[in-house]
């Protein structure tokens, strides 16, 4: 091995070894406030408030944040949004951080590769969609997945990062995957806030028909998705 390939290993192991120590501290020390202060937007709402303009800066923070750390909850969060700051604005604060925490962890995984992500997605879920990394389709089945309730989107940016996507391709069809289940999150918040308990049952109930339909048939979705990807495409990793 020479001596260039030697630094690039020390510098990914090193790189990634304080994003482990990093992480760990972070989701130790603020996850449990985090989550909470998320399940009570009246709680956020007043937190923000209290910066002033940059309420909003720590509020497109925290969407970050929860992109990065991937098992946070990022459904509570875009609800929170909505109930702040209304559905448009909510969607739009909510998307901005999302898209920005999703650059990060795009390009910290292609920088890492897959060692990151054995950190954020299990054994199994990882062998299931090992096929993206040779797949010439990888930006259309890419999509697919982001579009399926209940995948996880956050994992999924990582999983980006190590297949053959183009950074811009990925950021703007994720981008479009993501918003109708953020806008319908932040139209839920937003309705909340002013009391249309009527309209969040409605919405819910629809959310969760769809959440059950997507989980009931994402293997058959990755099964056809496997059919797409030409066998030798499968084999060459």
């Amino acid at each position: 091995m020479n001596k260039g390939k030697v630094r690039q290993l020390i510098a990914k192991i090193s790189a990634l070894s304080i994003l482990v120590i990093v992480g760990i501290f972070l989701a130790i020390k603020y996850a449990p406030d985090f989550i909470q202060l998320a399940k009570d937007p009246d709680n956020l709402k007043t937190m923000l408030s209290s910066y002033g303009g940059l309420g909003i800066l720590i509020f497109i923070l925290i969407q970050i944040i929860q992109v990065i750390i991937a098992f946070l909850p990022g459904e509570l969060t875009q609800l929170a949004g909505g109930y702040i700051y209304g559905t448009f604005m909510g969607t739009i604060y909510s998307m901005t951080g999302i898209t920005l925490g999703s650059i990060i962890v795009f390009f910290t995984s292609r920088f890492l590769g897959d060692s990151l992500l054995n950190l954020f997605m299990s054994k199994e879920r990882f062998e299931k969609l090992s096929f993206l990394m040779n797949s010439p389709k990888a930006e259309m089945i890419m999509f697919i997945l982001f579009v399926i309730p209940g995948m996880p989107k956050d994992s999924l940016s990582y999983l980006a990062g190590i297949t053959p996507v183009k950074p811009v391709n990925f950021l703007v069809l994720s981008s479009l995957a993501r918003f109708p289940a953020l806008f319908v999150s932040s139209y839920v918040g937003a309705n909340l806030q002013q009391g249309n308990f009527t309209m969040v049952v409605i919405i819910v109930v629809i959310s969760c028909i769809l959440l059950a339909a997507g989980f009931f048939m994402k293997d058959k979705i990755f099964g056809y998705l496997h059919k797409e990807i030409p066998e030798e495409n499968q084999l060459q990793k």
